[in-house]
Parts: structure tokens; sequence; C-alpha cells
């Protein structure tokens, strides 16, 4: 006799949650494996927008002929355009090029400071007032990262600043087009809309390339080639749709607690495959980011 195993759609959403945000962190990794092969970071970026475009082509052009369909407007279509050049152009690049200079799991840690940034720019932009929770909570949240790398203060180049300072651009990129995303989602809906912002972000890295770069693109090893792929499926596409759908069941609010498993699952990916190590200041800065993260979420949902 055969056992059906019922599952609730919260749980469901949970679990989808989950694989998407794991699936997001473990780019970081792939990145630091690409650098390895003396690949520089504009070609590393184009080939993920690469082979990622295609899928998002498709996706674009089914949920577009779909009947009953939103008919977007010129100023949609301009901040769809605003938002994908912000989104997952900027905040790629600004994240691909920090990653030269400090560790995937810093690079995780720095990232997750973009809930705080969001609270920041709908204060100063939509004009919605802080929460004294919201505060404290910014306030835990930047001291977790200077505890992360307090012990690298001692001996900080200028490398590892630019890499700190180009993650955070990243992180507050990133912001910007959640922040902005607000009001297209509901018009467009999730899935159209990461189809629309995806595809101007690949055109934008594919503009970026041809303006900047010689054709190095194919001269790299299969390896590097290997990596743009699983980028693009494993790591770009499958979860950016996986956390479209885990937002629709979960709301964004209690989405964004489990963001909180980005930066571990980013530290132990690093450690088995890239063999980076993490000191006592990183776990307990880790800990406190977290946790401050966490007040954020909480209080929201």
């Amino acid at each position: 006799m055969i056992m059906k195993l019922k599952i609730s759609d919260k749980s469901l959403g949970a679990l989808i949650a989950i694989a998407g945000i794991v699936m997001f962190s473990a780019k970081a990794v792939m990145v630091k494996l690409g650098y390895r092969y003396e690949v520089d970071t504009v070609t590393l970026l184009l080939l993920r927008m690469i082979f990622a475009l295609p899928f998002y082509l498709i996706v674009a052009h089914s949920e577009t002929r779909k009947k009953n369909s939103y008919q977007a407007s010129g100023k949609d279509i301009l901040s769809v355009s605003g938002l994908g050049v912000m989104g997952y152009y900027l905040a790629s690049f600004f994240d691909f090029y920090g990653l030269q200079f400090i560790t995937a799991s810093l690079e995780r840690l720095i990232l997750f400071v973009y809930p705080t940034l969001v609270i920041i720019i709908s204060a100063i932009v939509l004009k919605k007032k802080a929460t004294k929770i919201q505060i404290i909570a910014i306030l835990i949240t930047y001291f977790g990262i200077f505890i992360a790398f307090a012990d690298d203060l001692g001996f900080a180049g200028e490398k590892l600043w630019l890499g700190v300072i180009s993650i955070f651009l990243s992180a507050f990129s990133y912001a910007i087009y959640l922040v902005g995303s607000g009001a297209m989602i509901p018009k467009l809906g999730p899935i159209r809309f990461t189809a629309y912002v995806m595809t101007v972000s690949c055109l934008m890295v594919m503009l970026h390339y041809l303006v900047t770069n010689s054709f190095e693109v194919l001269h790299q090893p299969w390896e590097v080639y290997a990596l743009g792929f699983a980028m693009a499926t494993v790591s770009t596409v499958i979860p950016s749709f996986l956390i479209s759908e885990a937002i629709k069941r979960l709301g964004a609010s209690n989405f964004a607690i489990y963001g909180s498993l980005g930066p571990i699952s980013t530290i132990l990916l690093a450690i088995i495959l890239l063999g980076e190590r993490i000191d006592f200041y990183q776990i307990i800065g880790t800990i406190v980011v977290i946790f401050g993260v966490s007040i954020i979420n909480i209080k929201k949902g």
C-alpha cells in the first residue's frame, strides 16, 4: 500500500525558497573557481549571461503571448529596463569584480546587508520611516560585518578594501532593484517580470563586453565554459524562478527570513570546494549579521 505524502503550500514554498537560495549562493564559489583560469571579470560575467539569455527569451515570449496578460506601457518598459540595469547588470558586475580580492565567504556576508539598505533607501526615496527595531537591526548588521573582517584590518591592503567596496556597491544596486521592483511585480507577475529584467541585464552585459573587450571569450579553456553554463543554469535561471515562486507562496517578508541561509551555504561550499578557511571572527560576525537581518524580517512578518 502506497502512502501519499501531503505537503502544505507553505512547506512547499519553504523548500522552494531554500533550494533557490542555496543555488544562488553557489555563484560566488563558481566565480572564484573561474578566476583560477585567469579569466577576466567581464568575460566570466558574459558567459553567465550568454548561456542564461535563451532561457529568459523563451519564458518572456511565452508569458507575453498568454491571453489576458497585462499590456506593458512605455513607462513600464522604461522601469523594467532601469531595474534590469541596476539589479542584475551592475549588481553582478560589482559582485564578480569584488570577488577577485576577497573570499567567497566574506562576499556573501557583505551582500547580506541588502535588507538594511532596502530600509534606508525606502526611508529616503519612498518616505517610509524606519522603526526603532529596524534602526537597531541595521546597527547590529554593520557591527557584525566589522567583526567578520576585524582580523584583516591590521594588514588590510588596497585590494581588500577595493573588494569590500565593490561587494557593498553590489548589495546597494540590488537593494535599489528590490525597492523599485515592488511596483512592477504586481503588474507583470513574478515570472514575466523576472524574464524581462534578466533579458535586459543579459543584453547590457553583452554591450559592456563589446565596448571594453576583445573576443577573448572565444579562447578559453573548456572548464571556463562549463563554469559559465553552470552559473547560468544552476545559479541564475533556475533559482531566479524558484525565488519568484517562493515569494508568491510565502510573501516577500517571510521569504526574506530564509535569506539567512545564504551566507551559511556559501561558507560551507567555499570550505568544501575552494578550501577556504573561516576564522573565529568570521563565525561570530556571520552570527551577528544573521541575527540583525532576522530581527528586521521577523518584525516585518
